[in-house]
């Protein structure tokens, strides 16, 4: 089923935009061919960008070292599957130690290096890569993959981290909530939203064979969701039928 989540703050909308990162990265990492790779840097070049924005890392240990509170009151719980919940913890307490070494600024070691600088300021320029630009980089994107690929782990690897961290936070904040089934009348649903606790983030999901997506205007007083059909020739335009949906309000 087609998912979408929407956050409700700036914090958990960085760790949405890190987590499609690092999976373009991983992805196209994996990947032999050099334009894989190229497209695996330049999304690694916007890591820089977004962790260089935020408080990233004081705010992903604090996270950490609550949940970790948290799932250790479970322990015990007959409801809860122990095996999970400890290795939950242990996983929780490997990202936290490792964070803590990394003792430099997020992603200082990328910035030292000054040839992969050189191609981050010309990647900003449309088409600044070519290799009459840079013809160092076109030698290296030249080079056999599994060099390439070693280069990239090599420079991925004081971030991983943060990856491991933020894949930690998301996957607790999306596995909590009650997932609701509802129906959007004439493609548009509101809802009030109230209580002491207000939400984080939505997640929302449709049938494979709905032929619309949605758009979503939210914050810790209301939700309103409007789906809309697209259309490739022009704007996408409101969808003028009922749209059946699941909507789960996530909050740490």
């Amino acid at each position: 089923m087609p998912s979408y989540d929407y956050p409700f703050n700036e914090r958990i909308r960085t760790l949405l935009r890190l987590e499609d990162l690092f999976t373009k990265v991983l992805h196209n990492m994996a990947a032999g061919h050099e334009y894989h790779h190229h497209c695996a840097l330049l999304s690694l070049f916007q890591i820089l960008d977004v962790i260089d924005r935020a408080e990233l890392k004081a705010d992903l240990l604090q996270e950490l070292d609550r949940q970790k509170i948290v799932m250790t009151s479970l322990l015990g719980n007959p409801s809860i599957a122990e095996k999970v919940l400890t290795d939950l913890i242990g996983e929780i307490e490997n990202t936290s130690k490792a964070l803590r070494q990394n003792t430099t600024k997020l992603g200082q070691t990328l910035r030292d290096n000054d040839w992969l600088m050189s191609i981050k300021q010309r990647a900003g320029i449309p088409g600044g890569v070519c290799e009459f630009d840079l013809p160092s980089y076109h030698y290296w994107l030249g080079l056999d993959e599994d060099r390439r690929r070693q280069d990239l782990d090599n420079w991925l690897q004081p971030l991983i981290s943060i990856y491991d961290a933020l894949r930690i936070i998301l996957h607790i904040l999306r596995g909590s909530g009650n997932t609701v089934e509802l129906t959007a009348v004439n493609g548009v649903y509101q809802q009030m939203l109230g209580g002491s606790k207000p939400a984080q983030m939505l997640r929302l999901q449709v049938d494979d064979d709905v032929e619309c997506f949605p758009e979503v205007s939210a914050n810790k007083y209301a939700i309103n969701i409007r789906f809309n059909s697209l259309d490739y020739a022009q704007k996408p335009r409101a969808c003028d039928k009922n749209v059946n949906f699941t909507l789960t309000l996530c909050n740490l």
